[in-house]
Protein backbone atom coordinates (compact mmCIF):
# COMPACT_ATOMS: atom_id res chain seq x y z
CA UNK A 1 0.00 0.00 0.00
CA UNK A 2 1.17 3.35 -1.02
CA UNK A 3 1.99 6.26 1.55
CA UNK A 4 -0.05 9.52 0.43
CA UNK A 5 2.18 12.41 1.62
CA UNK A 6 0.21 14.88 3.62
CA UNK A 7 -0.12 18.35 2.80
CA UNK A 8 2.39 21.18 4.60
CA UNK A 9 0.38 24.90 5.47
CA UNK A 10 0.55 27.58 7.25
CA UNK A 11 0.97 27.43 11.57
CA UNK A 12 -1.85 29.72 11.72
CA UNK A 13 -4.06 31.73 9.17
CA UNK A 14 -4.87 35.29 9.35
CA UNK A 15 -7.04 38.33 7.64
CA UNK A 16 -4.45 40.29 5.40
CA UNK A 17 -7.44 42.89 4.24
CA UNK A 18 -10.70 43.95 3.50
CA UNK A 19 -12.59 45.75 1.00
CA UNK A 20 -16.49 46.69 0.25
CA UNK A 21 -18.16 47.82 -2.63
CA UNK A 22 -21.56 49.37 -1.79
CA UNK A 23 -24.22 50.21 -4.81
CA UNK A 24 -24.36 53.97 -5.56
CA UNK A 25 -28.05 54.09 -5.13
CA UNK A 26 -28.80 55.01 -1.67
CA UNK A 27 -32.69 54.23 -0.80
CA UNK A 28 -34.81 56.34 1.80
CA UNK A 29 -37.70 54.67 4.20
CA UNK A 30 -39.84 57.24 2.18
CA UNK A 31 -39.01 55.71 -1.09
CA UNK A 32 -40.33 52.20 0.51
CA UNK A 33 -42.89 52.75 2.36
CA UNK A 34 -46.33 53.37 0.11
CA UNK A 35 -45.59 49.74 -1.30
CA UNK A 36 -45.64 48.30 2.03
CA UNK A 37 -48.30 50.52 3.93
CA UNK A 38 -46.30 51.72 6.40
CA UNK A 39 -44.27 54.38 7.42
CA UNK A 40 -40.61 56.09 8.10
CA UNK A 41 -41.26 55.60 12.44
CA UNK A 42 -42.56 51.93 11.98
CA UNK A 43 -39.73 50.72 9.90
CA UNK A 44 -36.98 52.61 12.12
CA UNK A 45 -38.93 51.54 15.32
CA UNK A 46 -38.92 47.76 13.98
CA UNK A 47 -35.11 47.53 12.53
CA UNK A 48 -33.28 50.55 12.88
CA UNK A 49 -33.11 51.12 9.21
CA UNK A 50 -32.83 54.60 7.61
CA UNK A 51 -32.06 53.77 4.44
CA UNK A 52 -30.55 51.30 2.41
CA UNK A 53 -28.18 50.31 -1.02
CA UNK A 54 -29.51 48.68 -3.72
CA UNK A 55 -27.84 47.87 -6.72
CA UNK A 56 -28.53 49.35 -10.30
CA UNK A 57 -28.71 47.59 -13.78
CA UNK A 58 -24.87 47.51 -14.20
CA UNK A 59 -23.94 46.49 -10.29
CA UNK A 60 -24.02 42.84 -10.71
CA UNK A 61 -22.93 40.19 -8.42
CA UNK A 62 -19.81 40.02 -10.36
CA UNK A 63 -18.92 43.50 -10.79
CA UNK A 64 -19.86 44.32 -7.27
CA UNK A 65 -17.65 41.55 -6.04
CA UNK A 66 -14.46 42.39 -8.23
CA UNK A 67 -14.26 45.78 -7.03
CA UNK A 68 -14.64 44.97 -3.27
CA UNK A 69 -11.86 41.92 -3.98
CA UNK A 70 -9.25 44.30 -5.70
CA UNK A 71 -9.24 46.50 -2.50
CA UNK A 72 -8.77 43.89 -0.26
CA UNK A 73 -6.14 42.23 -2.33
CA UNK A 74 -4.42 45.72 -2.54
CA UNK A 75 -4.65 46.04 1.21
CA UNK A 76 -3.59 42.82 1.86
CA UNK A 77 -0.43 44.11 0.20
CA UNK A 78 -0.76 41.04 -2.65
CA UNK A 79 -0.55 41.07 -6.36
CA UNK A 80 -3.41 39.45 -7.66
CA UNK A 81 -1.74 36.69 -8.81
CA UNK A 82 -0.80 35.66 -5.70
CA UNK A 83 -4.83 34.48 -4.73
CA UNK A 84 -4.43 30.67 -4.92
CA UNK A 85 -8.62 30.36 -3.92
CA UNK A 86 -11.64 32.19 -4.40
CA UNK A 87 -14.73 31.75 -2.42
CA UNK A 88 -17.91 33.30 -3.28
CA UNK A 89 -20.79 33.25 -0.27
CA UNK A 90 -23.94 34.66 -1.76
CA UNK A 91 -27.61 33.27 -2.46
CA UNK A 92 -28.38 35.87 -5.09
CA UNK A 93 -26.17 34.91 -8.00
CA UNK A 94 -29.13 33.87 -10.30
CA UNK A 95 -27.24 31.01 -12.54
CA UNK A 96 -27.61 27.78 -10.67
CA UNK A 97 -23.97 26.83 -12.61
CA UNK A 98 -21.64 28.24 -12.95
CA UNK A 99 -20.09 29.43 -9.84
CA UNK A 100 -19.75 33.24 -10.18
CA UNK A 101 -16.89 32.69 -8.00
CA UNK A 102 -14.85 31.62 -11.14
CA UNK A 103 -16.22 34.57 -13.08
CA UNK A 104 -14.69 36.53 -10.42
CA UNK A 105 -11.33 34.75 -10.08
CA UNK A 106 -10.87 35.26 -13.71
CA UNK A 107 -11.61 39.13 -13.89
CA UNK A 108 -9.75 39.48 -11.32
CA UNK A 109 -6.65 38.16 -13.08
CA UNK A 110 -5.78 35.20 -10.83
CA UNK A 111 -3.59 32.94 -12.23
CA UNK A 112 -6.12 30.02 -12.55
CA UNK A 113 -7.07 29.99 -9.01
CA UNK A 114 -9.53 27.35 -7.44
CA UNK A 115 -12.68 28.94 -6.95
CA UNK A 116 -16.28 28.01 -6.02
CA UNK A 117 -19.25 29.17 -4.08
CA UNK A 118 -20.65 28.76 -1.08
CA UNK A 119 -24.72 28.86 -0.19
CA UNK A 120 -25.06 29.55 3.60
CA UNK A 121 -27.11 32.84 3.94
CA UNK A 122 -26.29 35.08 5.99
CA UNK A 123 -23.97 33.36 7.46
CA UNK A 124 -21.89 32.52 4.14
CA UNK A 125 -18.82 35.04 4.39
CA UNK A 126 -18.49 33.67 8.68
CA UNK A 127 -18.54 30.08 6.81
CA UNK A 128 -16.18 31.44 4.38
CA UNK A 129 -13.21 33.03 6.81
CA UNK A 130 -13.64 29.03 8.40
CA UNK A 131 -12.86 27.53 4.77
CA UNK A 132 -10.59 29.82 4.36
CA UNK A 133 -8.65 29.96 8.09
CA UNK A 134 -8.66 25.71 7.41
CA UNK A 135 -7.40 25.44 3.67
CA UNK A 136 -4.40 28.38 4.77
CA UNK A 137 -3.42 25.99 7.37
CA UNK A 138 -4.11 23.09 5.22
CA UNK A 139 -1.79 23.76 2.84
CA UNK A 140 -4.28 23.59 0.28
CA UNK A 141 -4.07 27.33 -0.92
CA UNK A 142 -1.30 30.25 0.52
CA UNK A 143 -4.21 33.03 0.08
CA UNK A 144 -7.55 33.04 -0.11
CA UNK A 145 -10.16 35.23 -1.26
CA UNK A 146 -13.22 35.09 0.78
CA UNK A 147 -15.97 37.23 -1.16
CA UNK A 148 -19.81 38.03 0.98
CA UNK A 149 -21.93 39.36 -2.17
CA UNK A 150 -25.70 39.80 -2.18
CA UNK A 151 -28.10 41.55 -5.09
CA UNK A 152 -31.21 40.47 -2.67
CA UNK A 153 -33.25 43.64 -4.84
CA UNK A 154 -33.68 40.88 -7.96
CA UNK A 155 -35.45 38.45 -5.39
CA UNK A 156 -37.05 40.84 -3.08
CA UNK A 157 -40.93 41.31 -3.30
CA UNK A 158 -41.37 44.85 -2.88
CA UNK A 159 -45.15 44.48 -1.41
CA UNK A 160 -43.85 42.05 0.86
CA UNK A 161 -44.45 44.51 4.12
CA UNK A 162 -42.10 41.84 6.35
CA UNK A 163 -38.94 42.19 3.94
CA UNK A 164 -39.71 44.94 1.52
CA UNK A 165 -37.46 47.58 3.95
CA UNK A 166 -35.11 44.98 5.06
CA UNK A 167 -33.18 43.53 2.72
CA UNK A 168 -30.15 45.81 0.51
CA UNK A 169 -27.08 44.66 -1.84
CA UNK A 170 -23.53 44.91 -1.29
CA UNK A 171 -20.04 43.39 -1.70
CA UNK A 172 -16.89 42.81 1.26
CA UNK A 173 -14.42 41.03 0.99
CA UNK A 174 -11.48 39.50 2.54
CA UNK A 175 -7.83 37.77 1.84
CA UNK A 176 -6.81 34.77 4.46
CA UNK A 177 -3.27 33.99 4.24
CA UNK A 178 -0.69 32.32 6.75
CA UNK A 179 0.40 34.00 9.80
CA UNK A 180 3.28 32.80 12.59
CA UNK A 181 0.46 33.48 15.32
CA UNK A 182 -3.08 32.51 15.54
CA UNK A 183 -5.19 35.20 13.36
CA UNK A 184 -8.87 33.44 13.32
CA UNK A 185 -10.01 31.67 15.85
CA UNK A 186 -11.82 28.09 16.16
CA UNK A 187 -15.21 28.87 14.07
CA UNK A 188 -18.25 27.84 15.77
CA UNK A 189 -21.27 26.75 13.49
CA UNK A 190 -24.17 24.76 12.53
CA UNK A 191 -27.62 24.94 11.83
CA UNK A 192 -31.39 24.50 13.49
CA UNK A 193 -32.65 23.25 10.02
CA UNK A 194 -36.01 21.94 12.36
CA UNK A 195 -37.05 26.22 11.35
CA UNK A 196 -35.66 25.44 7.87
CA UNK A 197 -38.97 27.71 6.71
CA UNK A 198 -38.69 30.72 8.86
CA UNK A 199 -36.40 32.59 6.04
CA UNK A 200 -36.87 30.75 2.70
CA UNK A 201 -37.29 31.73 -1.13
CA UNK A 202 -41.28 31.44 -1.53
CA UNK A 203 -41.61 29.68 -4.58
CA UNK A 204 -39.77 26.09 -5.94
CA UNK A 205 -37.81 27.07 -9.43
CA UNK A 206 -39.73 23.95 -10.91
CA UNK A 207 -43.45 25.52 -10.17
CA UNK A 208 -41.91 29.17 -12.16
CA UNK A 209 -40.00 27.53 -14.87
CA UNK A 210 -42.93 25.11 -15.46
CA UNK A 211 -42.98 22.16 -18.20
CA UNK A 212 -44.07 21.99 -21.61
CA UNK A 213 -47.77 21.29 -20.47
CA UNK A 214 -47.80 23.44 -17.31
CA UNK A 215 -46.03 26.93 -18.58
CA UNK A 216 -44.84 28.43 -15.06
CA UNK A 217 -45.90 31.46 -13.42
CA UNK A 218 -43.11 33.34 -14.37
CA UNK A 219 -43.33 35.18 -11.20
CA UNK A 220 -39.34 35.15 -9.67
CA UNK A 221 -39.00 33.26 -6.41
CA UNK A 222 -38.96 36.07 -3.40
CA UNK A 223 -37.49 35.87 -0.24
CA UNK A 224 -39.94 35.20 3.04
CA UNK A 225 -39.24 36.04 6.51
CA UNK A 226 -41.04 34.77 9.54
CA UNK A 227 -39.73 38.10 11.78
CA UNK A 228 -40.86 37.33 15.21
CA UNK A 229 -40.04 34.24 15.32
CA UNK A 230 -35.97 34.76 13.59
CA UNK A 231 -36.22 37.46 16.04
CA UNK A 232 -36.57 35.76 19.40
CA UNK A 233 -34.14 33.06 17.50
CA UNK A 234 -31.49 35.39 16.53
CA UNK A 235 -31.70 37.35 19.73
CA UNK A 236 -30.53 34.96 22.67
CA UNK A 237 -29.29 31.52 21.07
CA UNK A 238 -26.66 34.14 18.75
CA UNK A 239 -25.32 35.44 21.71
CA UNK A 240 -24.59 31.74 23.52
CA UNK A 241 -22.68 30.77 19.96
CA UNK A 242 -20.88 34.44 20.09
CA UNK A 243 -20.00 33.58 24.07
CA UNK A 244 -18.42 29.76 23.09
CA UNK A 245 -16.77 31.44 20.01
CA UNK A 246 -14.88 33.56 22.66
CA UNK A 247 -14.23 30.70 24.91
CA UNK A 248 -12.92 28.68 21.92
CA UNK A 249 -10.57 31.73 21.10
CA UNK A 250 -9.03 32.22 24.83
CA UNK A 251 -10.52 35.15 24.77
CA UNK A 252 -12.46 37.30 27.87
CA UNK A 253 -14.91 39.79 27.30
CA UNK A 254 -12.75 42.40 28.91
CA UNK A 255 -10.55 41.88 25.97
CA UNK A 256 -12.59 42.09 22.83
CA UNK A 257 -12.17 45.17 21.33
CA UNK A 258 -15.23 45.21 18.25
CA UNK A 259 -18.31 42.91 17.70
CA UNK A 260 -19.50 43.17 14.22
CA UNK A 261 -22.49 40.65 14.00
CA UNK A 262 -24.68 40.26 10.91
CA UNK A 263 -26.75 43.41 10.45
CA UNK A 264 -29.93 41.80 10.26
CA UNK A 265 -31.86 43.89 12.21
CA UNK A 266 -30.98 46.91 14.97
CA UNK A 267 -33.16 45.55 17.77
CA UNK A 268 -31.16 42.16 17.21
CA UNK A 269 -28.15 43.36 17.96
CA UNK A 270 -28.71 45.15 20.93
CA UNK A 271 -30.29 42.19 22.25
CA UNK A 272 -27.49 40.27 21.51
CA UNK A 273 -24.88 42.98 23.23
CA UNK A 274 -27.53 42.89 26.44
CA UNK A 275 -27.30 39.12 26.24
CA UNK A 276 -23.52 38.74 26.07
CA UNK A 277 -23.17 41.62 28.70
CA UNK A 278 -20.77 43.47 26.17
CA UNK A 279 -18.51 45.78 28.18
CA UNK A 280 -19.13 48.87 27.19
CA UNK A 281 -15.35 49.12 25.87
CA UNK A 282 -16.42 47.61 22.95
CA UNK A 283 -17.06 49.11 19.92
CA UNK A 284 -20.69 47.62 18.22
CA UNK A 285 -21.19 47.72 14.33
CA UNK A 286 -24.08 49.50 13.55
CA UNK A 287 -23.96 49.55 9.52
CA UNK A 288 -27.51 48.58 8.95
CA UNK A 289 -28.90 51.82 10.01
CA UNK A 290 -27.48 53.05 6.63
CA UNK A 291 -26.79 50.06 4.73
CA UNK A 292 -29.88 47.44 4.91
CA UNK A 293 -29.59 44.13 5.52
CA UNK A 294 -27.16 42.63 2.69
CA UNK A 295 -27.06 39.23 3.68
CA UNK A 296 -23.66 37.15 3.37
CA UNK A 297 -22.54 40.70 2.95
CA UNK A 298 -23.06 42.44 5.61
CA UNK A 299 -20.42 41.59 8.44
CA UNK A 300 -17.19 42.74 5.59
CA UNK A 301 -19.31 45.85 5.28
CA UNK A 302 -19.74 46.48 8.39
CA UNK A 303 -16.14 45.49 9.35
CA UNK A 304 -15.38 47.65 6.62
CA UNK A 305 -17.01 50.85 7.55
CA UNK A 306 -15.84 50.59 11.14
CA UNK A 307 -11.84 50.07 10.36
CA UNK A 308 -12.72 53.32 8.14
CA UNK A 309 -14.17 55.36 10.84
CA UNK A 310 -11.65 54.28 13.08
CA UNK A 311 -13.67 52.49 15.60
CA UNK A 312 -11.95 48.60 14.54
CA UNK A 313 -7.83 49.53 14.55
CA UNK A 314 -5.21 46.93 12.98
CA UNK A 315 -5.08 44.10 16.18
CA UNK A 316 -8.20 45.08 17.38
CA UNK A 317 -9.42 41.77 18.71
CA UNK A 318 -13.22 41.14 17.13
CA UNK A 319 -15.73 38.88 17.33
CA UNK A 320 -17.56 38.07 14.03
CA UNK A 321 -21.03 36.02 13.85
CA UNK A 322 -23.69 35.61 11.44
CA UNK A 323 -27.26 33.46 11.57
CA UNK A 324 -29.87 33.60 8.97
CA UNK A 325 -31.68 30.98 6.46
CA UNK A 326 -31.46 27.38 7.07
CA UNK A 327 -31.43 28.22 10.10
CA UNK A 328 -27.35 28.72 9.85
CA UNK A 329 -25.17 30.43 11.95
CA UNK A 330 -21.16 30.83 12.14
CA UNK A 331 -18.91 33.45 14.54
CA UNK A 332 -15.21 33.55 15.43
CA UNK A 333 -12.46 35.71 16.84
CA UNK A 334 -10.06 37.32 14.61
CA UNK A 335 -7.86 40.03 14.71
CA UNK A 336 -8.63 43.11 12.55
CA UNK A 337 -5.89 43.35 10.04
Amino acid sequence: MATIAGGTGAPHARIMGVGAYRPTRLVPNSEVVDAIDSSDEWIQQRSGIKTRRWAGPEESVQMMSVEASRIAIERAGLDVGQIDCVVVATVSHLLQTPAVATAVAHELGTDGAAAFDISAACSGFCHGIALASDIVRAGSARHVLVVGVERLTDILDLTDRGTAFIFADGAGAAVVGPSDTPGIGPVVWGSDGEQFDLIRQREDWRDVVGTDTQPGSGVMPHLTMQGNPVFRWASFAMAKIGQQALDSAGVSLDELDVFVPHQANMRIIDAMARSMKLPASVKIARDVADQGNSSAASVPLALDRMMAEGEAKSGDTALLIAFGAGLSYAAQVVTVP
